[in-house]
């Protein structure tokens, strides 16, 4: 299947507006009790199709379970560097890590193996000419990451940085509270 039509079938089944939304200036944040107005940046409008592509290739619905396995693969496959979409993965990791750990991880570990999508430097129109198999293909990676000490240790990393993101507006809020 072409990824225009795999990404139209997913916006579909998640019941999200044509384009994902790419064309609104708005976009929302849902969480369990409330959801949260935030500007839909142009970086954000650009690239929004890459984060919506690789929902696709993972089978990822836009719950935060799905949303916790998509931030890890983000950050092991370098999406932080791209600045400032990378912020939105690196939180994306923190909160998730607090709800679907396992997914972050199993994410992550799948990020490893594969280049990321925003890393192929494809146009949008090129890329979503593309069949699903053809995307899979070009970001596997040759010689794989392995989940060994080392990439322990950067995953530690993006945890302590990832969570330091989400607590610290937590935090400076109940300093303020404590102070005044």
């Amino acid at each position: 299947m072409v990824l225009q039509q795999a990404l139209n079938d997913f916006y579909t089944q998640n019941k999200l507006e044509k384009e994902g939304g790419s064309n609104n200036n708005w976009f929302y944040l849902h969480f369990n009790l409330f959801s949260i107005k935030v500007p839909n940046s142009d970086f954000r409008k650009k690239v929004i199709h890459i984060h919506d592509i690789q929902h696709v290739l993972y089978n990822c619905d836009t719950t935060w379970k799905g949303e916790a396995f998509i931030a890890g693969w983000e950050i092991a496959t370098g999406m932080w560097k791209h600045l400032p979409i990378g912020f939105m993965s690196i939180w994306a990791m923190g909160f998730s890590l607090l709800n679907y750990p396992t997914e972050v991880i199993n994410g992550y570990k799948e990020g490893l193996k594969v280049t990321g999508i925003i890393d192929l430097k494809l146009s949008k129109e090129q890329l979503l000419q593309l069949t699903i198999s053809q995307v899979k293909e070009k970001i596997k990676r040759k010689h794989p990451l392995k989940m060994n000490i080392f990439q322990r240790c950067i995953f530690l990393f993006w945890v302590s940085i990832s969570l330091l993101s989400v607590l610290f507006p937590l935090v400076l809020l109940l300093i303020l509270y404590l102070i005044f």
